[in-house]
């Protein structure tokens, strides 16, 4: 599972969506869905955008969580 760390980013800079779409030319819709993690994917432009403005590295941004295997019976 991939999660998406923007709004723990946002909340350490005490940004609200708006700033971002301020800061990053990018759709408050969109930036919306990444902060709820409610989006299946990104574009590549989005995420440089995104690092470039908040000044933060794609690590930063995104995480991979793996998720727990069930034991089988």
């Amino acid at each position: 599972m991939i999660k998406v760390n923007l709004s723990r980013i946002m909340g350490e800079k005490k940004l609200k969506i708006s700033d971002v779409a301020n800061m990053t030319g990018l759709h408050r819709n969109g930036i919306s869905k990444l902060y709820k993690e409610e989006t299946d994917g990104i574009k590549f432009e989005t995420l440089e955008k995104l690092c470039d403005k908040l000044e933060c590295e794609i690590s930063d941004l995104l995480e991979i969580i793996k998720e727990e295997k069930k034991p089988t019976e």
